[in-house]
């Protein structure tokens, strides 16, 4: 079950980032002056479309397509601007250490394995994947990125023009900085998914087109 939603009008650079934040309150945490932000660091005012452990700001033109089972629970986030996508996922880490550097290798040795070679790239957010993969509709290129948090890791892959051209992600790069991750207290095995889980009234949504296709199922003829 696919919902879509339009919206209307890391930690490897964080150190670097930070230097271009507001001036705060003496004693205070700065805020990093971009994302993606752990909950406790997000700025206020901003609209978001709540995901449990993702929450996506509202960026004018970006289409946020949500896969979700009948139970509301979200399989896959994607990001559509134009001929460009953008997959988000977001991973328990360790307290100590971040770890995109050992998913990165991990992904780039998968590449491998599938015949794709993966070059790593020096990007925004520190070293990055691009490759180009086989599909069913052709070659498609992708760009991996990732971002360490306190606990958290994000990976984001870009897809279309933002593949080959970092300029061209345009929205879809706001959404990522935009981006924050609520982690949550609860103990979780390292690279274990974090929940994601649709916004009450979609849930709803979710759980009404379940039923109605039930019960197509059990109205249909010859069925038992």
């Amino acid at each position: 079950m696919i919902f879509s939603r339009k919206r209307a009008a890391g930690r490897h650079a964080r150190d670097e980032r930070a230097s271009e934040a507001p001036e705060t309150v003496e004693g205070a945490e700065p805020t990093p002056a971009r994302g993606p932000y752990d909950v406790t660091e997000a700025p206020d005012g901003v609209q978001r479309l709540d995901l449990g452990s993702l929450q996506i700001p509202a960026v004018p033109d970006v289409e946020v397509r949500v896969q979700a089972d009948q139970q509301g629970v979200i399989q896959q986030v994607v990001l559509v601007h134009g001929q460009s996508a953008l997959q988000l996922g977001v991973f328990a880490a360790p307290r100590s250490e971040g770890i995109w550097d050992e998913v990165r290798e991990e992904i780039r040795q998968s590449l491998f394995t599938d015949g794709a070679a993966a070059q790593e790239v020096l990007g925004e957010y520190g070293p990055e994947l691009h490759a180009r993969v086989r599909t069913e509709d052709g070659l498609t290129d992708l760009r991996f990125v990732g971002v360490d948090g306190p606990r958290w890791m994000v990976r984001a892959v870009y897809q279309g023009a933002a593949a080959t051209d970092p300029a061209a992600a345009g929205p879809l790069a706001v959404c990522l900085d935009g981006l924050v991750v609520d982690r949550g207290a609860e103990a979780k095995p390292v690279r274990e998914p974090l929940p994601l889980r649709l916004p009450r009234e979609m849930g709803e949504q979710a759980e009404q087109a379940g039923q109605a296709e039930q019960a197509g199922i059990a109205s249909a003829p010859g069925a038992r």
